[in-house]
């Protein structure tokens, strides 16, 4: 049993709380190189070739794998090929670990991956009959170069090519050891965490450098370092035009709360699961990411407990992306939203979208953790839970009785429970889908006049209020609270502790509850005993 609950010791217990990006995966790619059309027009149109064909593409290959082992040999550098299954972090950390300069490059790494590379097939004109090259994509086995560097001002990161054409890059960089670099160089003291920060002498300071990491920072680190590494393309390629583009493949929004001593973190993590186990259904799912889901929107919608050796995990899908809360360290819960597809929110790949994307997922990370707090805390006073269950008078209207217990009340406070931080509320036929089925009536038996009926009693009563100028509603702070109370009492104490105490439950001669009731019950038959009145 928790001594406070999720709101208070969030509140009270803890010592920092930021939020910012974790680590980012972009993609270098070219634009004008992405269909055969273009690749065609790079060779015959650029290059001046009579014929594009994938011959022209082997020379460049070449020499790009030469320049890189030029670039390796002028600098010292060793070259690791990386094995099947082997973890490539394992190698960096290690060599981190000797590495004492500003920045530099640590080693290349070489490794076996797929790339989406061309492959010219032959065609026939079927009027003539004549065969021409036709450029098509293809994926093919091929070396795929890491470069493994410390920055100045991003720390540890690292940029991959690909050795064919159009040699597509990757990069990583890491938000939490880009503030650790802007940390250093201010002179504040900070103790680290791993992959985070456990402890800050100005946590102001901290937060400002974390929300200063924005796309111009992080293009202006990529651009300088394919200045200075080996490049697939010349001096003459990237003045025509030819020249990178960066995208967002996945990025990683995190909030890390650290608490003033190591607690019994999971046994508090494992009362926030209990408690929030069905987030991964349809309905709050949207309330944490924001968006409308219907039958027809694809992707997976779950939610997933994994526990690791102690550390218990919870993962949130939402079509591609995820969120993902667990403890860190035994000192820190970690909320990270993790985005695999801009895409699944209607946004564009271009870096430039970074912003409104780091509002999404600091957004679900805050939804997420509000969800929880409310769930965990939400008891009415006796004067609030009395004046629910009563009629009321409001501007000369009457409500009936919300009455607890009455199967048509639960449902409607079970419902609403879906719908409690949903942005752009819900309508009457949002709400009445769910309470039809909550008291297993067909939608045609619970009509949309009782639902108006029923929508009128609840915001009569402060449960919800409607948007001026429509017909959606949203459910009140106050009704949030109201609704998650009620239904929490009905289904986890009444009917679970009624079904304990009744005659042939197996589970029922074990509980403490029944115990108590049994020596009540003999209290009372001594009690009418002793006073001489039958019973």
């Amino acid at each position: 049993m928790i001594e406070q609950n999720l709101r208070e010791l969030l509140e009270q217990k803890v010592t920092l709380d930021i939020e910012g990006i974790d680590r980012l995966y972009l993609n270098a790619y070219q634009p004008m190189l992405q269909t055969g059309g273009g690749v065609s027009a790079f060779f015959k149109g650029h290059r001046g070739a009579v014929v594009a064909s994938t011959t022209l593409m082997a020379p460049m290959s070449k020499a790009f794998v030469t320049d890189i082992q030029r670039f390796a040999r002028d600098n010292g550098l060793e070259m690791v090929r990386f094995h099947k299954g082997q973890r490539k972090d394992d190698e960096t950390n290690k060599r981190l670990r000797d590495f004492h300069q500003k920045e530099g490059v640590l080693y290349i790494g070489v490794a076996q991956e797929k790339f989406g590379a061309f492959r010219v097939t032959r065609k026939h004109n079927p009027e003539t009959g004549a065969s021409y090259p036709w450029l098509y994509r293809s994926t093919v086995m091929c070396n795929q170069y890491y470069f493994y560097l410390v920055d100045e001002d991003f720390g540890p990161m690292f940029i991959k090519f690909s050795s064919y054409f159009p040699y597509t890059a990757r990069i990583n960089v890491n938000g939490h050891e880009y503030a650790k670099r802007q940390l250093d160089k201010a002179g504040i003291a900070y103790e680290a965490l791993d992959n985070g920060i456990l402890s800050c002498a100005r946590p102001e300071r901290l937060q400002q450098i974390l929300d200063d990491l924005d796309e111009t920072r992080i293009e202006r680190v990529v651009r300088k370092w394919f200045a200075r590494l080996p490049h697939p393309f010349t001096a003459g390629d990237r003045a025509a035009g030819f020249r990178y583009q960066i995208s967002i493949l996945q990025a990683e929004f995190a909030r890390t709360q650290v608490f003033d001593r190591p607690l019994s973190g999971r046994q508090l993590f494992e009362e926030v699961i209990r408690e929030n186990i069905d987030l991964g259904r349809p309905e709050k799912v949207s309330l944490i990411f924001d968006r409308r889901i219907t039958k027809r929107t694809p992707g997976r919608f779950s939610t997933r407990v994994i526990t690791q050796g102690v550390t218990p995990t919870l993962h949130v899908s939402y079509k591609t992306s995820r969120i993902k809360q667990y403890f860190k360290e035994e000192r820190a819960l970690r909320t990270e939203t993790t985005i695999n597809n801009t895409r699944d929110f209607y946004i564009g790949r271009l870096l430039k979208n970074l912003p409104a994307l780091r509002k999404i997922g600091f957004d679900a990370n805050r939804r997420l953790l509000e969800v929880e707090k409310i769930s965990q805390d939400c008891q009415l006073g006796n004067e609030t839970f009395e004046q629910v269950n009563r009629p009321l008078l409001v501007d000369g209207q009457r409500a009936s009785a919300l009455s607890f217990g009455n199967e048509r009340v639960m449902a409607l406070f079970q419902a609403l429970c879906l719908f409690t931080l949903l942005p752009q509320g819900f309508r009457n036929a949002d709400l009445r889908t769910y309470v039809a089925q909550l008291m297993g009536h067909s939608p045609e038996q619970y009509s949309p006049g009782r639902m108006t009926y029923d929508l009128r009693r609840l915001r009569l009563h402060g449960i919800i209020v409607r948007d001026s100028g429509s017909h959606r509603y949203h459910v009140t702070r106050q009704g949030m609270r109201i609704c998650l109370f009620m239904t929490k009492v009905h289904h986890r104490v009444i009917r679970a502790g009624l079904s304990q105490l009744m005659d042939g439950c197996p589970k029922a001669s074990r509980r403490p509850v029944t115990t108590a009731i049994k020596q009540l019950d003999h209290a009372i038959d001594q009690l009418v005993s002793e006073a001489k009145i039958a019973a």
